[in-house]
């Protein structure tokens, strides 16, 4: 039987591969046997999770240290991995921060951080990759972006964080439209809220499970794995048909 999920040897770059939905994604893939090239800042968590990824799933896996608000150190992350690999099957935007202040109470300096890492790196790292997938006339993109690309919470209070994740939503048409015809399929997951790094503080925050048992019908936070099949699913040719898409991973948040 064809397994149209199959992406064993597919060479996988990950963003934010250190820590939280990249790191979760990067593990999802080793287990199906694609080769990684995780990038992130933190050497050091890289160094871990390659060691990782070496003992538990025995997978080709290698690292490079990568700014994706710096378009040099991207391109020099790409080149490390092309000379490792030889090419690029799979990229996944999974690097991000984040952000719960109101407009008056956020500096111009922390708006404008936030959409260029949020936004403009998810930008910076599909032009970069985006080049050798067309050369290769083949490709598979994955956009990290949000619920909130299309809905936000009560209250407001996360301006420049869903302001940049609606660019990644309408960033992933554009690129689905411009690349379709290379064979390169280019799409976004929108999960809810998985407590990672970025969202413990939130998660935190007096009342914040409350506002989930009432916005989220499932009533819960996403579980760590909850996004394996839909990145497994985007990364295998099983969605050589599907692109330009954000796909929810909600609990039904945005049915509503």
């Amino acid at each position: 039987m064809k397994n149209y999920f199959d992406i064993k040897d597919k060479v996988a770059v990950i963003t934010g591969a250190s820590s939280g939905l990249g790191w979760q994604i990067a593990q999802a893939y080793a287990s199906q046997g694609a080769k990684l090239a995780l990038f992130a800042r933190r050497e050091e968590r890289l160094l871990e999770n390659v060691a990782e990824i070496e003992k538990e799933y025995g997978t080709e896996v290698m690292y490079a240290v990568c700014d994706v608000g710096d378009y040099d150190s991207i391109t020099a992350a790409v080149a490390k991995t092309m000379d490792a690999y030889g090419r690029i099957d799979i990229l996944v935007n999974a690097a991000g921060m984040g952000n719960n202040k109101m407009v008056t109470d956020q500096s111009n300096e922390e708006w404008e951080r936030h959409i260029h890492i949020d936004l403009s790196g998810v930008y910076y790292m599909c032009k970069a990759v985006g080049e050798i997938m067309i050369e290769q006339e083949y490709g598979k993109i994955i956009n990290i972006g949000s619920i909130h690309s299309r809905v936000i919470f009560p209250g407001g209070g996360i301006s420049a964080y869903s302001s940049a994740k609606g660019g990644v939503m309408n960033l992933t048409k554009n690129l689905a439209v411009e690349w379709a015809k290379y064979n390169i399929t280019v799409n976004a997951i929108g999960p809810a809220v998985f407590e990672t790094e970025l969202t413990v503080d939130s998660i935190e925050l007096p009342g914040f499970m409350d506002l989930i048992a009432a916005y989220c019908p499932a009533g819960r936070l996403g579980k760590p794995g909850e996004l394996d099949g839909i990145a497994i699913y985007l990364a295998s040719d099983a969605s050589s048909f599907c692109t330009g898409q954000l796909i929810c991973i909600d609990g039904g948040w945005t049915a509503i």
